[in-house]
């Protein structure tokens, strides 16, 4: 139960309440860049969600295995070249140059698969494909299953990195396509002259920023209704007792009060 609501938390995080992009504002080049057909922008939403899982699943066994503190394969080496085990180095500080290249061999392999199958969507690309290589985005994911994987104390699974990514992926597809949909919509009205082209689009992301803030607490919400189902109904029904009775009696009749429902409750048991 405590893993799926992690993973209910991770999920909602990264693609609501902590979007990628309206929230930690990352990725932001292919967003206001690709955003402007609807149909171009879910197919570069994919494109990155794919990115994303690949380059999360092979960063994660990178980390897990070589990066962080106390891996088991510079350990071995370590000690095959002679060295103590006290003195193994920590390969931490080369995170960002393996990420960036297991980025870029990610994205290489979907513009060889989509310019082979899907040659219009290639084109519609343009030069903003070879550009998801740098998009903050995918680093921005690989960088927190790092974070979460130097903690000793709380190590995270390929289950909850996997989550972060296939996620964030979602839910920065689905913020470049309202994106792009909204732009559709704002072609057809008369904007005024200051604001035509990047103005507009700034202002829309900005207003779509707040009200995707509206989500916050989602997560704690629903953490508290998985709880309260997998108590039963007869904890769900002496808490609703509880709860009421604490509402309905005075000051004065507290003490009389909780023993009554404290009588009603080990009957219910």
């Amino acid at each position: 139960m405590e893993t799926l609501i992690v993973l209910i938390q991770l999920a909602l995080g990264a693609a609501l309440i902590n979007n990628f992009v309206l929230h930690y504002f990352v990725g932001i080049c292919p967003f206001l860049g690709v955003s402007r057909r609807v149909d171009t922008a879910c197919g570069m939403g994919l494109a990155v969600t794919f990115v994303i899982c690949v380059a999360a699943l092979l960063s994660w066994t990178l980390t897990c295995l070589v990066l962080r503190p106390g891996a088991p394969v510079p350990a071995w080496v370590w000690q095959v070249a002679g060295g103590s085990a006290e003195s193994v180095p920590e390969l931490s500080i080369l995170s960002y140059l393996i990420y960036i290249f297991v980025i870029a061999a990610s994205v290489q392999f979907v513009e060889m698969y989509l310019r082979r199958f899907f040659p219009g969507l290639y084109r519609a690309f343009g030069v903003y494909l070879p550009l998801i290589t740098t998009n903050c985005a995918i680093l921005f994911a690989c960088l927190e299953i790092l974070k979460h994987l130097q903690d000793p104390t709380r190590l995270w699974g390929l289950h909850e990195a996997m989550t972060l990514a296939v996620f964030g992926g979602l839910g920065f597809t689905l913020a470049i396509t309202m994106m792009a949909g909204i732009r559709e919509e704002l072609e057809l009205v008369d904007v005024p002259r200051a604001l035509r082209g990047a103005g507009i689009s700034l202002i829309t992301a900005g207003i779509m920023a707040m009200a995707f803030m509206g989500f916050a607490r989602m997560d704690k919400g629903l953490e508290g209704a998985i709880r309260r189902l997998s108590r039963g109904p007869s904890a769900q029904r002496i808490e609703k007792t509880i709860s009421t009775a604490s509402r309905a009696k005075p000051i004065g009749a507290e003490t009389e009060g909780f023993f009554g429902v404290e009588q009603m409750a080990s009957s219910a048991r």
